[in-house]
């Protein structure tokens, strides 16, 4: 298998629009403040529409569901039997896909480039993590929350698999793709062998892009809501709100697409910072998640009121053990350069932002989040206790009414 990251998950959301343009212009040269501009616009677009369309958000989520599975799916089918005709180069054959392995270049050895290449899929972590965050407006979390990180758990896995298949045989020139600004466009162009076909499955992905957007925003703005609400954010009076009118926390995802403007005008200035910001992700979500797993651990898991879904006796610890063991060994290798040897603008600081970030967070909570009260239920059922109590609320109800 090949150890090419394909689509590194720091590059900004507008580079796929400024590369659908360069497709047609072959003389046109993408710069940062393309990128930044493009961006921008995609950004403020899904902030936008989250905040000013919150009724229409169940509608276009599910839209969006059925748009990016019959996207891959096309995707998927067009990769799959395109090349090999019409004169085009042949497929690649299935020892570059399954069992060869490729001169990194990167200047570590193999067996490295593929641990730290699994950087790809741990960006996964950001499909249970959106679910998660939006619990509290979840009927019945505790059962239902499990099962919609499961469903999309299952199908990212299967549908992301056949897609990375699909992309590795439809490769015919390894070599330009270390060339290509966005590798992945190289590949669309590989299999199908003019602009116009690379640019339709490039508008394949870019509206995949603009949904998860909305669902982004949906997602983060809420998450800062609720922060502040339980008083864990400066001026959580303000940033703490709902507004009455819209239906949905407004000031919140206006700060949150604030917040991405100020990183995107860090890519003007050093793509280097900008990559060591977004990068940083993976370490600091998944030190939330030790954050709550260890203590667990350590405390011999006596300390939660677990739901319905729950690994009982000695395979509850046996797993948690092994997922905090993971995510410290790959908190390290997250941390190592791109490639060697290294230069002060292409080193990761992603574990500076992440020290930085975490020493940030330890000063605001013993002088300024005093006042945290914690997570507070906004609704749902958490146990069959008020599933039938709340029965017979509804059950009473409605024997006063007839009686009436």
């Amino acid at each position: 298998m090949s150890p090419l990251v394909f689509n590194s998950p720091d590059t900004p959301i507008g580079n796929i629009t400024v590369q659908m343009y360069a497709v047609k212009h072959a003389s046109f040269v993408p710069k940062s403040w393309h990128v930044f501009l493009s961006s921008i616009i995609i950004t403020w677009f899904g902030a936008l529409t989250v905040c000013f369309g919150n009724k229409l958000m169940p509608k276009l989520n599910g839209i969006g569901i059925v748009f990016i599975l019959g996207g891959v799916f096309i995707t998927i089918v067009v990769l799959a039997a395109m090349p090999g005709s019409g004169g085009r180069p042949p497929h690649a054959p299935s020892s570059f896909v399954w069992t060869e392995w490729q001169l990194s270049g990167l200047g570590y050895p193999s067996g490295f480039v593929f641990v730290a290449g699994m950087l790809n899929g741990a960006f996964a972590v950001g499909t249970p993590d959106c679910v998660t965050h939006l619990a509290e407006e979840i009927p019945r979390p505790g059962i239902n929350v499990p099962k919609a990180i499961a469903f999309q758990m299952v199908i990212g896995f299967f549908s992301g698999f056949f897609y990375l298949i699909a992309l590795m045989y439809s490769i015919n020139d390894y070599e330009a793709l270390f060339a290509a600004p966005f590798p992945v466009a190289e590949i669309y162009y590989q299999a199908t062998g003019s602009a116009a076909g690379e640019i339709g499955l490039l508008f394949l992905l870019f509206v995949t892009i603009i949904l998860t957007v909305f669902g982004v925003y949906i997602t983060c703005g809420r998450v800062l809501w609720t922060l502040a609400r339980d008083g864990a954010t400066p001026f959580p009076a303000h940033i703490g709100k709902i507004d009455k009118r819209l239906g949905m926390p407004f000031i919140s995802t206006i700060l949150c697409a604030s917040l991405v403007t100020v990183l995107l005008c860090i890519y003007v200035g050093s793509t280097t910072a900008f990559n060591a910001f977004v990068g940083s992700f993976i370490l600091m979500s998944t030190s939330s998640y030790t954050a709550a797993i260890l203590p667990n651990l350590l405390t011999k898991r006596k300390n939660i009121i677990y739901g319905p879904f729950h690994m009982r006796g000695a395979l509850g610890f046996v797993m948690n053990a092994i997922g905090c063991a993971y995510m410290i060994v790959w908190f390290v290798i997250y941390c190592f350069p791109y490639a060697l040897p290294t230069t002060a603008s292409s080193i990761n600081y992603a574990c500076l932002i992440w020290g930085g970030l975490t020493v940030f967070v330890v000063v605001w909570w013993f002088v300024g989040a005093k006042n945290y009260r914690g997570p507070q239920t906004v609704g749902g059922i958490h146990s069959k206790a008020e599933e039938v109590k709340t029965v017979e609320e509804i059950r009473a109800g409605g024997r006063q009414a007839s009686a009436v």
